[in-house]
């Protein structure tokens, strides 16, 4: 099958739309029509070349779709249903699978192997390379079946694609790496679709003061629509002494969603004694994040969140499940809606770090 996608042929340069080729699914994968797929930072992350992948490549990985065809022994899903992918794809036996760490794992079991025909290639016949097991800027994904998970056909697909990344680790680290109790403090430093998400699922643990974190105001708006009871400038004079002073000595939960030593700095800081700092945002690669001695002998934690410490099959379809009961506020957080052709407008607009999240969506 020949499809449109969205193509890296170097870094710090545009994205390229070209045709490529999807095989046919085989044993335990899922070829799925992408009906919709988030602009995330961490594909900008690749795109200008901070963090390495092989190259040309296909990202996106923040994805909604239908299912057209599936390979042999796929028991998961079958065609027709809705689902949303998720860049954690696990194979289900190794030490992190069955220790409930799916998220952890990196199994090459679900990629093929390298003497195997590529799942994906452009359609000259040049190799292109599949993204974080996903390649979501595609017409068409083909995917293990463990990347995937279905979901109430009722869902809108462009409001669940930001499930796939966005929700999944903002959300997820309020749930699972944090496990915040109700009535307890959170601190959230970024407002973009990850922070956001965050904001709002501590509105649904049941967090007492929600505080965020974000130099634009149309931002601290939106945390405040979603849930934040409280939001500051941190670019701002004395935000830390604000915030401490605000929860009587720190909060107990700080999460860092922006990916910059400054805002983890932040995050650190504005815990009290005995808080926990979770970092999920892809910060420079040779920068590192620590406790003093003194923060230490208080008993702050420091941890990271790789999206979300997520068992995606079974979080996702809550998260579907508290949209549809009015819980996850996803409408708030789109802030476009984009064709693929205007992939490279999206991440323009990433860049500038003003809108919440742009969604590419595609022709059905």
């Amino acid at each position: 099958m020949r499809v449109k996608a969205a193509v890296i042929f170097e870094t710090k340069a545009p994205l390229q739309i070209e045709d490529v080729v999807v095989s046919k699914p085989g044993p335990h994968e899922v070829l799925i029509r992408t009906v919709a797929c988030g602009v995330c930072r961490s594909d900008l992350h690749f795109v200008d070349g901070a963090y390495p992948h092989p190259l040309p490549a296909i990202p996106g990985h923040e994805a909604a779709g239908i299912v057209e065809a599936v390979g042999d022994e796929v028991r998961t899903v079958k065609v027709g249903d809705a689902v949303v992918t998720c860049l954690s794809a696990f194979c289900g036996h190794c030490e992190f699978c069955i220790t409930g760490r799916m998220f952890l794992c990196v199994s090459a079991e679900t990629r093929r192997g390298q003497t195997s025909e590529p799942r994906l290639r452009l359609a000259n016949g040049g190799n292109v390379n599949q993204m974080l097991n996903l390649s979501a800027y595609a017409e068409q994904m083909l995917v293990h079946e463990h990347a995937c998970v279905a979901i109430d056909p009722e869902m809108p697909l462009d409001r669940a694609a930001l499930i796939g990344c966005a929700v999944t680790t903002g959300a997820g680290a309020v749930f699972n790496t944090t496990d915040v109790t109700p009535g307890e403090t959170v601190c959230i430093v970024g407002c973009g679709g990850i922070g956001l998400a965050a904001v709002n699922a501590a509105k649904i643990a049941g967090a007492g003061k929600i505080i965020a974190l974000d130099p634009v105001p149309e931002k601290r708006a939106v945390a405040e629509k979603l849930g934040a009871t409280h939001t500051f400038d941190p670019m701002a004079n004395n935000v830390v002494q604000e915030v401490v002073e605000l929860t009587k000595g720190g909060v107990h939960h700080a999460i860092e969603a922006v990916g910059r030593p400054q805002s983890a700095q932040t995050t650190v800081d504005v815990l009290r004694r005995g808080g926990t700092a979770t970092i999920l945002g892809m910060m420079p690669l040779d920068q590192k994040v620590g406790l003093s001695a003194m923060e230490l002998l208080s008993g702050k934690k420091l941890q990271g969140g790789i999206m979300g410490s997520n068992r995606f099959p079974v979080d996702i379809p809550r998260l579907v499940d508290f949209y549809m009961r009015g819980l996850l506020d996803l409408d708030t957080i789109i802030a476009e809606r984009l064709p693929l052709s205007r992939i490279n407008d999206a991440f323009d607009e990433l860049r500038k770090g003003d809108a919440t999240r742009s969604v590419i969506v595609f022709d059905q």
